[in-house]
């Protein structure tokens, strides 16, 4: 493409934004198009993770490197209590780098969605709020979010006493088939359990994992508010039809085994900015993210497949290495037995989704219908 080009992207997440920001430094008039009345609609102030386990370099070195300031607050955590089935837990600690950067999200002050937002607008985009294009012309950059749905996190975001830290939970009687957590920083908490399959009995998987995480930590709750969003990873290549190039959910850039988005949306909304020809940028989609989420997805078939024995023989694992962070990255390691499996994996995902219920007003539905 030439940098005199105007680009249009619809969806002004943090794929979007990206694709935003380094067009316009590259010399280009880009328009972006967002459906809500501002970023960050989906959430409420949630604490996310920029996951730093996947790859050998630290995500905020890779933010920087392409093209991203860290202009927004990412606190490093190097601790993890994860409770197994029965409740046992397991204390990682890394000694290097961190296990991730906690980032909040949303519309307001020191959130992701807001600095790349003041950056796009800084380097020369417009943005236009409560519009958007259904058909966007060729060429465009489509970064609307989930086409579907396939995992759902629902949670509480609250004021506690607590110091800043950070649990999970791996048991299908909480969490089925995915993860809970609770994580805290500056007196600010995010508790969710992310579900993998029986979406409609969302409040009963919620409400057991704040009375095991009271049992366990114990605090206190204030200016409680509910939350519940649906992620989807429906993995597409970075152009589809019409000429259209996907980023961010709306190409599946989402890590299918722990839910992790962030680092992948972003790679993709640089990818789609600085995409030249059709065969380097599938090159460097695959290297970045195609490779990396397909082994990702194949080993959450197996990490489903083992249960709760599974989950614990991958926590004593952990607990037994010197590197848990190292360990964990060797699940995105693709390797030619993964890239097989993975038509047959995927293909067993879909036909495994619950439908929507008309009456039904579990978030799970509220996405599909």
């Amino acid at each position: 493409m030439r940098s005199s080009e105007a680009l249009t992207v619809i969806g002004a997440g943090p794929a979007g934004l990206t694709a935003a920001i380094l067009a316009c430094r590259a010399g280009r008039k880009v328009t972006v198009y967002e459906r809500r009345q501002d970023v960050g609609g989906r959430f409420h102030g949630d604490f996310q993770g920029l996951e730093n386990w996947s790859t050998d370099r630290d995500v905020l070195d890779e933010i920087q490197a392409l093209g991203i300031e860290i202009s927004f607050p990412a606190i490093p955590f190097r601790e993890l209590v994860c409770f197994g089935p029965g409740g046992r837990g397991h204390v990682f600690r890394s000694a290097s780098r961190p296990f991730y950067y906690l980032v909040r999200r949303g519309p307001g002050p020191d959130t992701l969605d807001t600095a790349l937002k003041e950056q796009a607008l800084a380097a020369g985009a417009e943005i236009r709020f409560g519009e958007t294009l259904p058909r966007p012309p060729g060429g465009s950059v489509v970064a609307w979010g989930s086409r579907r749905a396939d995992a759902l996190a629902v949670g509480y975001l609250f004021e506690t006493d607590l110091p800043d830290s950070a649990f999970a939970i791996l048991d299908d009687r909480l969490a089925p088939r995915g993860y809970a957590y609770l994580l805290v920083q500056g007196g600010r908490a995010t508790l969710a359990t992310c579900l993998w399959s029986d979406y409609h009995n969302e409040s009963s998987y919620l409400e057991r994992t704040l009375d095991f995480f009271q049992r366990k930590v114990g605090f206190a709750m204030r200016e409680t508010r509910r939350f519940g969003s649906a992620v989807s990873t429906h993995l597409s290549p970075p152009a589809g039809s019409h000429h259209l190039l996907w980023a961010g959910e709306a190409s599946g850039a989402q890590d299918a085994l722990w839910g992790f988005g962030l680092r992948y949306a972003l790679r993709s909304g640089q990818l789609a900015a600085t995409a030249s020809d059709p065969a380097s940028t599938r090159r460097l989609w695959e290297q970045w993210i195609g490779g990396p989420l397909r082994a990702s997805s194949v080993n959450r078939f197996f990490y489903e497949l083992g249960g709760q024995a599974g989950y614990r023989a991958m926590l004593w694992c952990l607990s037994h290495s010197r590197n848990p962070g190292r360990l964990l990255g060797r699940l995105y390691t693709p390797a030619w037995w993964q890239r097989a499996l993975f038509p047959l994996v995927y293909r067993s995902f879909a036909q495994a989704k619950t439908s929507a219920r008309a009456q039904c007003r579990c978030a799970w539905c509220a996405e599909q219908l």
